[in-house]
């Protein structure tokens, strides 16, 4: 009988033992939930969207017009600029300053005319023998061939070539050089344009912004300081600072009489345009504008 009671205590020991270590087991395999970052991710693809957002508007931007100068500026300018130029042709071809700067003004639009913006063309030369590089520009017909050039200066030089090498401009140079009413008809009577008052539009130029006095300067003719004549041959005088802050020197002009119009001092004045000295040049173009800090600093009494 105790053997019996000893085998059963020892059964039921075994028993239970058994089932405590399936517990065990059970627990010791669970594995931890990872934890989620989509949140972070959300976030972060919100701060990129803003800085995306942030650059789209910064070069949206719209630009101001620059403004446009009055046409009495664009042509002082124009003349300040190509004069040397024109000076210069004339003492290699014999061609008048005067009327190369008059028919530069009038063909190019001041130099502002769609032709010369894209083909650098300030003469209206179509292409007619022409072996270079061209644009087609409407004229007198729709789409016509023009000479396009890399510089301005070529586009000057192909106009004096264009007046000498053509017999049918041989006459020309039968004129004085400083009778500029002559060549300006002559021009005309050549067939340089078809405009029935080409000659008078040049003539009219010339006289309006004196170009002959570099006519004058190449033949070494002294100009006359004043100018009595009753046909608008004085230069237009304005008191109006170009729309870019700056004024073009006209006859009569001196660092002092440019100082006290605008409210600035001479050294002020020298020192904005790099002046060495006090010498300035009919059609030359200084800046007048200060900045606010040196107004302020400069004394004007």
């Amino acid at each position: 009988m105790r053997k019996i009671i000893l085998l059963l205590s020892v059964t039921a020991f075994m028993i239970s033992c058994g089932s405590s270590k399936k517990g065990i087991s059970t627990t010791t395999t669970r594995r931890p939930v990872p934890k989620r970052t989509t949140s972070k991710t959300t976030k972060k693809v919100e701060k990129e969207t803003k800085v995306i957002i942030g650059e789209t508007k910064t070069t949206t931007e719209e630009k101001k017009p620059v403004p446009v100068l009055p046409y009495k500026d664009r042509v002082r300018r124009y003349i300040h600029e190509f004069s040397g130029i024109a000076k210069k042709e004339m003492k290699t071809y014999g061609i008048p300053a005067s009327i190369t700067l008059a028919q530069g003004i009038l063909e190019s639009g001041a130099g502002h005319g769609e032709l010369t913006q894209k083909a650098k063309n300030h003469f209206g030369i179509k292409c007619h023998d022409w072996k270079g590089d061209r644009v087609y520009h409407d004229d007198d017909r729709s789409q016509e061939c023009f000479r396009k050039y890399n510089r301005a200066s070529e586009s000057f030089r192909d106009h004096s070539l264009f007046l000498k090498n053509r017999k049918r401009y041989s006459k020309l140079f039968t004129y004085k050089q400083k009778d500029y009413k002559s060549w300006a008809r002559g021009l005309k009577a050549a067939g340089y344009a078809t405009d029935k008052k080409y000659p008078q539009k040049l003539i009219s130029i010339i006289e309006r912004y004196r170009l002959y006095e570099f006519d004058n300067d190449v033949l070494g003719i002294k100009n006359s300081k004043i100018d009595t004549r009753q046909d608008h041959t004085a230069p237009v005088r304005t008191n109006v600072v170009v729309a870019d802050g700056n004024h073009i020197v006209e006859k009569g002009d001196t660092l002092y009489s440019i100082a006290r119009r605008y409210k600035i001092s001479v050294p002020a004045l020298k020192s904005i345009n790099k002046l060495g000295d006090n010498t300035i040049k009919i059609g030359q173009v200084l800046k007048v504008a200060l900045s606010k800090v040196v107004e302020e600093e400069e004394d004007f009494n």
